[in-house]
């Protein structure tokens, strides 16, 4: 079933990411932290151009802290879309099974984002009208993350290439401090999204992973602006050092 699952996830990243929205998620921090000491640090892009950097440390053997960022600046003819938004926060992680190779993971944490998005009306290749949105936002969110380190095999040009996978249910409280239209103030909005996100992780080396990242966006409640229009559909390189 979860074979099926990943596959059905980068098509409705496709058509959830076709909707417009002030809001862009970034790829959420699971950093499959086992033991003290050990550091997570990982780059990730999407199609669009989001790039997003996670990086996460365990201070004791339960006890883990997390930092994120995401960056965009697409300009198109008809729409120009950037953003800016970085996360600290900290949690629980354990490991368990029969020989300690499934994690569980428990986040919360909050943020801060940017976004600047204008879109463009041609007729006959004329600019007819124009609309240029500006948001800061503020955010905070929870998440839980499962992964497995045990690992099946990937057989590709003659080598044998590790693979695990992972999931992480992440909830967040998205709300703007400030929201100009043309420059003009107008009422700010909030919403509650809903991401369950699955991830593949390929082994490259003993510390450095490929990951490739799906996921769907659920807005909880009816929002204009700040709506579930922007999903995650990424592949990007993980480095975990210090593990078991």
């Amino acid at each position: 079933m979860n074979k099926y699952l990943r596959l059905a996830f980068p098509v409705l990243a496709l058509f959830a990411s076709s909707c417009s929205s002030v809001y862009m998620p970034n790829v959420p921090n699971t950093p499959m932290l086992s033991k003290q000491g050990e550091f997570s640090g990982g780059g990730h892009i999407s199609l669009k151009g989001n790039a997003s950097i996670n990086g996460a440390y365990a201070v004791s053997n339960h006890i883990g802290v997390l930092f994120s960022g995401s960056t965009m600046s697409n300009e198109r003819k008809s729409k120009d879309f950037g953003h800016k938004l970085i996360e600290i926060g900290g949690g629980y992680f354990d490991t368990f099974g029969p020989d300690n190779n499934r994690i569980i993971e428990i986040y919360g944490g909050v943020g801060k984002g940017w976004s600047d998005i204008t879109f463009r009306d041609y007729k006959n290749d004329v600019l007819i009208s124009s609309e240029v949105q500006e948001v800061d936002y503020r955010k905070s969110f929870l998440q839980v993350n499962y992964s497995s380190k045990r690992k099946n095999t990937l057989k590709l040009f003659g080598a044998e290439f590790p693979i695990n996978y992972g999931t992480a249910l992440r909830i967040s409280h998205v709300k703007m401090d400030r929201f100009f239209l043309n420059g003009v103030v107008q009422p700010k909005e909030d919403n509650i999204f809903f991401e369950p996100i699955f991830f593949t992780r390929m082994g490259l080396s003993k510390n450095i992973q490929l990951q490739y990242t799906t996921s769907s966006n659920i807005g909880l409640k009816s929002r204009k602006y700040m709506s579930a229009g922007n999903s995650i559909f990424t592949v990007g390189v993980v480095v975990n050092v210090g593990g078991k």
